[in-house]
Order: C-alpha cells, then sequence, then structure tokens
C-alpha cells in the first residue's frame, strides 16, 4: 500500500525534481559547462580527451540529452559527426538515443498520466489521446517519430502510456529518427572536414524539412491519428464479424 502512494505521488512530483536537480547541476558546473560546449572543436577536444572510452562518453551525453531534451537532438547528433565521423557518429548516436529512448519509454510506462502530463503538458498531450487509445498505433507513431519539428524525445514519454508494444516501439522510433540522425551526423562530418558546400546544402535541405513539418505539423499529426482510427474500428470490425451470423441464426 505504502509503495502505490509513494509511486502515486513520485508520478506527480518526479519531474519537476528531476528537472530542478538538472539545472543546479547546470548552474554549479556552468563555467566547466560552458567551457566544454562553447564550440564544436572544445566539445570534440573534451570527449576526444577521454581516450579509448571516448564513444562511451559520448554515448553517455547522449543519453542525457534524450531523457532530459532540453538541448535539440540535432545538435547532439551533429556533435557526433564531427567528432568520430559520420559513420560512427550515427551508430554511437543512435546507441544513444536507444538507451534514453527506452528509459523514458518504461519510465511512463511506470510513473503514469500525471508525470507525462508534467513533462508534455495537458493540452499537448491531449490531442494524442486517439494515438494512445488505439489497438494499431504502430503506423502513427512511425509518422509522428518521422515528422520534423515534433519532439522526438518527449514523444517516448507519450510512447510509454500508449498500447504500443516495446519492440515495436523501438522499431518505429528508431526508423523514423534515422533520416534526422544521418542528416545530422553528415552535417557534422562534413563541417569537420570543411567540406562547407555539403554543409551548406545539408543545412538548407534540413531548414527546408523543419519549415514543412512545422507548418503541416497539426495537418500530418491528425492525419496519423486518422490513420490509427481507421486500422483500429477495421480490426473492431474483423473481430465483430463472426457475431453477425450467430445473431441472424437466433
Amino acid at each position: 500500500m505504502k509503495s502505490r502512494i509513494s509511486l502515486k505521488v513520485l508520478s506527480y512530483i518526479g519531474f519537476p525534481l528531476f528537472i530542478v536537480g538538472g539545472l543546479v547541476i547546470v548552474w554549479v558546473f556552468r563555467e566547466q559547462l560552458y567551457s566544454i560546449f562553447a564550440s564544436p572543436a572544445q566539445l570534440r577536444d573534451w570527449v576526444s580527451a577521454w581516450g579509448y572510452i571516448a564513444p562511451l562518453v559520448f554515448i553517455a551525453l547522449q543519453f542525457v540529452q534524450v531523457v532530459l531534451f532540453v538541448i535539440p537532438g540535432e545538435v547532439a547528433q551533429a556533435a557526433g559527426g564531427y567528432i568520430f565521423g559520420m559513420w560512427a557518429g550515427i551508430l554511437y548516436s543512435v546507441v544513444g538515443i536507444l538507451l534514453g529512448s527506452t528509459f523514458n519509454f518504461f519510465l511512463a510506462r511506470l510513473l503514469g498520466v500525471p508525470f507525462v502530463r508534467a513533462v508534455f503538458g495537458a493540452e499537448r498531450l491531449s490531442s494524442f489521446d486517439r494515438v494512445l487509445t488505439s489497438g494499431r498505433a504502430t503506423v502513427a507513431f512511425f509518422l509522428l517519430f518521422l515528422i520534423p519539428g515534433i519532439p522526438k524525445d518527449a514523444l517516448c514519454y507519450v510512447a510509454g502510456l500508449s498500447t504500443l508494444r516495446f519492440p515495436l516501439f523501438m522499431l518505429v522510433s528508431t526508423t523514423g529518427r534515422l533520416p534526422g540522425i544521418v542528416g545530422s551526423s553528415a552535417l557534422g562530418g562534413a563541417a569537420a572536414n570543411k567540406m562547407w558546400i555539403t554543409v551548406a546544402t545539408i543545412g538548407l535541405v534540413a531548414l527546408a524539412l523543419f519549415i514543412v513539418g512545422v507548418a503541416y505539423r497539426g495537418r500530418l499529426q491528425a492525419l496519423a491519428e486518422r490513420l490509427a482510427d481507421r486500422r483500429g474500428h477495421s480490426s473492431d470490425e474483423e473481430s465483430s464479424e463472426p457475431q453477425g451470423p450467430k445473431s441472424d441464426k437466433k
């Protein structure tokens, strides 16, 4: 009984305490953090200074970025490409994002709606109601993770409340994010090699996709919800078909 009460209390205050704790740490170590993140070159030097465990340090940073989602994921992904090169940057980013996404997903399942409402906001969470209650949320969440402009890291918390099973969540979240991860890592790798035409080209394409995603985010999200509804309804109809003949026989 006490454990249930403690869990309920934690579901309401867990995220605010998490954020406050993070802000306190940032304030205490603000000078060191500024010196590290002042430029990509300094960040690369700091990570590289860890030697053979540098990839693990970057994966840990990527994990923290996904859990806190204060820094845009594209920044960390581009930093991975800048530090390790495009392909290694993609690999380390994917590993860190997978770990962070797993943490977010199961934390939401553990602490429930009050916690996710604190993370995402009541109004924004209510806009995902139809997707959350759909029995076929796979396609819908894939589109949501694919749409530029939707906060993917916070969306992992929302997915934890849905009917989506964990293996499918990992599949749709990773494949939906992959184009963005590849683009950001390629941008960072090109910048490290001073391939400025490539940097400009990738940057312009990313900016255009972001603008389109933000401009049509509402319509695209509505499309995802309609797909979830349609697939859920078709499933309901299929399950109810055998009952028709029985009632006629009566």
